[in-house]
């Protein structure tokens, strides 16, 4: 069966994703676990979040360590030597200071000298927002390849008191590499922001991320959806064209309902939807790229998959893009 085709724009230079990685830290936290010190129980969770375990980086393992790990998988993966990329991006929301940015560090140690770099905060929808912004660099001549690595070390930014927020984020960090290609890989990124919530989530007393739970879901449940058909329509594609869903692994009956309204809309009953969160946890700008790795080495998502990816984040900035598995 011949596959579909992502279009562009007339004119419009192809970009696609050359090769992905992730890592993620040794320490498995399992709801047992967290229910010794917060009032909540594995079937609590399991029943509201849809999380079995999640993983937790030691103390002295930093975002930048754990990116540093992953962007150099995804160059292994693509075969591509660090000489050849120039310009290093990763989407993030939890380093502990702004200044120097993760993306500067993290070239440096990976051998990719004078690259472009810089750090981009969208929160969830942040590894979207990157892979935009890198084939967008790369469309236009400012870039030829573009090393987008979405990290995150949450534990840092998490009261392990509050059961809202501690039963959810982890730790880890995904990567893709983005380099020109003879056939749209990638499409156009369907992105936006509703400012007037920002009170929904944010972080409390610069210290720790606070959400209001019930208000994200029911926002999350009824606007996501559209986002994703809106990325699917700027690639040319049908909804029954996708072969792979990963929405940003947020909580898994926010999942299960995009997943549910997309196919109501006309997206294929075998369609395979990412439920990384299971056994990851919410890892913010991380968890797109975690669950793509994941899922292809488990062979669930192959090459040449048509992907949808849409996440969700703080300051509910959201973003959909379509792309073509590596």
């Amino acid at each position: 069966m011949t596959r579909p085709t992502l279009s562009l724009a007339q004119g419009a230079k192809a970009t696609r994703v050359l090769g992905v990685g992730s890592t993620q830290p040794d320490r498995i936290v399992t709801n047992d676990e967290l229910s010794q010190h917060l009032d909540t129980s594995d079937q609590w969770i399991r029943e509201r979040v849809g999380i079995i375990e999640r993983r937790f980086a030691a103390e002295d393992e930093r975002l930048v360590d754990m990116a540093v790990t992953a962007g150099a998988k995804a160059l292994a993966d693509a075969g591509v030597a660090p000489s050849e990329v120039d310009t290093v991006i990763v989407p993030n929301c939890s380093l502990p200071a702004p200044i120097p940015n993760a993306a500067a560090q993290v070239a440096d140690r990976i051998g990719i000298k004078a690259a472009g770099a810089f750090d981009l905060n969208a929160a969830c929808a942040g590894f979207c927002y990157g892979l935009g912004v890198a084939s967008d660099l790369i469309r236009a001549g400012s870039a030829k390849k573009v090393l987008v690595i979405g990290a995150e070390k949450l534990t840092d930014v998490v009261d392990p008191t509050d059961r809202s927020t501690a039963i959810i984020f982890a730790d880890g960090a995904g990567a893709a590499l983005v380099g020109p290609s003879d056939e749209p890989g990638i499409g156009p990124v369907a992105w936006g922001s509703a400012g007037d919530l920002v009170d929904m989530i944010y972080m409390r007393d610069n210290r720790y991320i606070h959400q209001e739970g019930q208000p994200v879901f029911r926002w999350a449940t009824t606007q996501i959806a559209p986002v994703a058909m809106r990325a699917v329509e700027l690639a040319g594609l049908e909804l029954s064209d996708i072969d792979v869903l990963i929405p940003h692994q947020a909580n898994l009956r926010i999942v299960d309902a995009i997943a549910k309204r997309l196919r109501a809309k006309g997206a294929r009953e075998d369609m395979v939807v990412a439920d990384d969160i299971r056994y990851s946890g919410n890892t913010s700008s991380a968890s797109i790229p975690i669950a793509l790795d994941h899922m292809r080495a488990a062979g669930t998502v192959k090459r040449g998959d048509i992907v949808l990816a849409v996440g969700f984040g703080a300051g509910l900035s959201y973003a959909g893009q379509v792309l073509v598995c590596p």
